[in-house]
């Protein structure tokens, strides 16, 4: 029996309103609130929130000896599309040379590592 349920995953980063309008540009949604907190409803998924941290630092990737903290899989239908589409939104590709793997990893523009993945 679980103790409790998942209420929502929360990004720190240094603009919470501009990372929630990366992602609303990826998953969809609306973005609501200003300053601190701002949450992404999602449509038929889980939101996510930003919450701003002044001396937010991105992790690394790769980086065996320092944590990347924790990352999205993000899936798509098409990589090739959902690739041109992220960068266009902003995000920086970090390990997507490889065309023949099913996933590819980028980091947003706060420096989140997140993956497509046509799973």
């Amino acid at each position: 029996m679980a103790l409790a349920k998942l209420g929502v995953v929360v990004l720190d980063c240094p603009d919470p309103r501009a990372l929630a309008g990366f992602y609303a540009g990826v998953l969809g949604g609306t973005v609501e609130g200003e300053g601190e907190w701002v949450d992404l409803k999602v449509p038929g998924g889980p939101a996510l929130a930003f919450q701003q941290a002044p001396g937010f630092v991105p992790p690394k990737w790769p980086a065996p000896d320092d944590s990347q903290q924790f990352h999205l899989d993000l899936v798509v239908e098409d990589l090739d599309a959902a690739e041109k589409g992220v960068l266009e939104l902003g995000a920086k590709p970090l390990d997507a040379e490889d065309r023949s793997r099913t996933f590819r990893v980028y980091a947003d523009p706060a420096g989140h590592p997140f993956c497509l993945c046509a799973c």
